[in-house]
């Protein structure tokens, strides 16, 4: 217990510093805190002259829930490219900020806040609970003051980050319409009253033409002093008002009704609700003026985020790797190039790694068969993601558009473009109703007994003789089995496909006593006989009632197919090349070269000191990319500096 309470407390006090489109961690490696003396070890690379050691790598790797699953095959090697990666860039980014300095009373106050969040105010119980995770309160304070440097070298990167231009606030305006509408609003007036019978009796007034206002004045018990008005009377109608301000059954009903009308009375909260809508006010784009503030803070965050982006990118170029262990020697060819640019294969694998499929399909397929399946599909799929990210700032220019951020918000920005002029037609939502109209649909329900009978004269009989009274006490006399099936739905599963047909899909149900009684339906050997009350059937809202709801998805949909094919069209006019194909056949032959185990040398390599030229027969010496979320950092260095 004492050792999962002190991983939160680094979780709390290590945070992550995430640049949006990518996944860099720049905190410690929790694992490798717990493991004592981190300088000590086999050196197993140098980053810039910085050692990295077998040990530090290794408990990256069984840090990693998805890392640490296999360390054998394809996808082993995969995972070290992703442990040593994801390292090298850690490490880096540690000595891009040793000149920052950080003083001994911050890292207190960092360590205090989190004593005290954690009821750690005594300095045994801290002591103790550092000690039992492997860690000593100066080596927790050093990662704590590392992580305070990176933190401040991100908010000096942010803080020089340039100022939005009116040309990018326009057109980020232009491009984001669905960020900037107003919610949806109803005019109207409500009755609530505590008795459904009373409201069903309201109901039946106000549809025979009876005033809403004034019956919601006589009989209501919220609003009635305003005729039921849902807002305060303005001009002499009620003021519109958002679905928020209802129940949420009552507001849904309410919201359904985009041409007018009343509901039928809705219970919510033990009270029952009767809402007429005046008017429907649709969402509407907000005036440029009126969105400008919230325009202006999304791309403030985009340039800092793309100051990050670009600082991390120059130190991987400058990047020097020396690869001293044969063990941990990877292999990061130039999986495709566009723009200009490389793209290092570790960051595809990075790509993989951090896709939620692909851990599912770890938890649901051998490792081989997992490998052949990522090789296959989602690793060109995350190919392609990856060209169009770095072709995106080329594109923006050639096209002159004024988009910013990382390279990620500048393509989604860019499939924004080629996707604006895209609208929704009837034709459109009346296909997409048609092919999920089951989700528009109450199913039917009901409450059900059976009487189960040995002989089917018998349970004929019983259906022929029984008017109603106790369906139990009867249908038992006439020497049949009785269960109580209680409420059922349909679809449910509550009852065998032949026993649901007789209750929720048969034409025959005999009227009898207070519900019905279906036909005799065999069960195996024997014959039943159900008695159904409350039987609902099934309804099915029309699309008019739906249509509101249905309409955003349906042109989100079309605008995402429109603007991907858009960009993928405008990627294809720079003549990207792809050698994912070459790199996976040169894998696969290295790998089954090797045999068995994570640690199999690369090929090619020399484990003296490593570098190479970036090809698939020999390791790159710069390994650029993505860390992986999960992925640890180095932590050597002090606090203090």
């Amino acid at each position: 217990m004492k050792r999962k309470k002190v991983t939160n407390v680094m979780l709390i006090v290590l945070a992550l510093l995430l640049v949006v489109g990518m996944a860099y961690q720049f905190t410690p490696n929790i694992g490798q805190l717990f493991s004592g003396n981190q300088a000590s070890g086999t050196p197993a690379l140098k980053v810039n002259g910085q050692t990295i050691t077998a040990e530090e790598l290794d408990q990256a790797r069984r840090a990693n829930p998805v890392l640490s699953t296999t360390d054998t095959g394809v996808l082993g090697d995969d995972f070290k490219t992703v442990v040593v990666a994801s390292q090298i860039q850690q490490a880096l980014v540690k000595a891009a900020t040793q000149d920052i300095k950080v003083s001994r009373s911050d890292v207190n106050a960092e360590v205090t806040k989190v004593r005290e969040a954690n009821g750690f105010q005594d300095n045994k119980a801290w002591t103790d609970a550092l000690q039992g995770a492997g860690l000593s309160d100066a080596g927790y304070r050093e990662s704590v003051g590392e992580q305070l440097a990176v933190q401040r070298k991100v908010e000096e990167l942010k803080k020089a980050a340039p100022a939005p231009t009116d040309a990018e606030a326009r057109l980020y305006y232009d491009l984001n319409p669905e960020a900037f509408q107003s919610d949806a609003r109803v005019q109207g007036r409500q009755i609530v009253v505590a008795d459904e019978a009373k409201a069903k009796a309201l109901l039946a007034q106000l549809k025979g033409g009876a005033d809403f206002a004034a019956l919601a004045s006589a009989n209501s018990s919220e609003f009635g002093d305003r005729g039921g008005a849902l807002g305060p009377i303005e001009n002499g109608a009620p003021r519109p008002v958002a679905q928020v301000a209802l129940p949420a059954e009552v507001g849904a009903a309410a919201f359904a009704l985009t041409n007018g009308g009343l509901t039928d009375v809705v219970s919510s909260g033990g009270k029952f609700y009767i809402v007429k809508v005046e008017k429907y006010l649709a969402p509407a784009p907000k005036p440029f003026e009126d969105a400008k503030t919230d325009i202006l803070a999304a791309l403030k965050t985009q340039k800092e985020n793309a100051a990050v982006e670009r600082w991390l990118t120059e130190l991987d170029k400058n990047a020097k790797v020396e690869y001293l262990d044969p063990n941990w020697t990877i292999e990061n060819p130039t999986v495709a190039t566009v723009a200009g640019r490389d793209i290092p294969y570790s960051e595809v694998v990075e790509g993989v790694v951090g896709n939620q499929q692909f851990s599912s399909l770890l938890e649901q397929v051998p490792a081989e068969q997992a490998a052949s399946l990522v090789n296959g599909l989602l690793k060109p799929q995350v190919l392609q993601g990856v060209i169009q990210t770095y072709a995106a700032p080329t594109l923006a220019e050639r096209l002159k558009l004024p988009l910013t951020g990382t390279r990620q918000d500048i393509a989604q920005g860019l499939a924004a473009y080629g996707a604006r002029d895209v609208k929704v037609s009837d034709a459109d939502l009346q296909a997409y109703y048609t092919q999920n109209k089951a989700q528009f649909e109450t199913p039917a329900s009901a409450t059900v007994a059976e009487a189960s009978f040995r002989d089917r004269t018998q349970a004929l009989a019983f259906r022929t003789d029984w008017k109603g009274g106790d369906f139990t006490a009867a249908a038992g006399k006439a020497g049949a089995t009785v269960s109580e099936r209680g409420e059922l739905t349909a679809g449910d599963g509550k009852l065998s496909p032949e026993l649901e047909a007789a209750v929720f899909a048969a034409k025959s149900l005999k009227d009898a006593g207070e519900g019905s009684l279906s036909d005799v339906v065999k069960v195996g050997e024997r014959f039943s006989v159900l008695y159904v009350t409350d039987l609902q059937p099934a309804v099915t809202q029309p699309l008019s009632a739906v249509r509101s709801q249905i309409e955003p998805q349906v042109l989100a949909a079309k605008k995402n197919e429109a603007g991907q094919a858009f960009l993928a069209e405008q990627v294809a006019t720079l003549k990207p090349t792809d050698n994912l194909e070459k790199v996976l056949a040169a894998q696969a032959k290295r790998v089954a070269a090797a045999g068995p185990g994570l640690n199999a040398p690369a090929a090619g390599t020399d484990t003296e000191t490593g570098p190479g030229t970036g090809t698939p027969e020999t390791p790159d010496s710069t390994v650029p990319g993505t860390p992986d979320p999960d992925a640890p950092a180095d932590t050597a260095e002090p606090a203090t500096r």
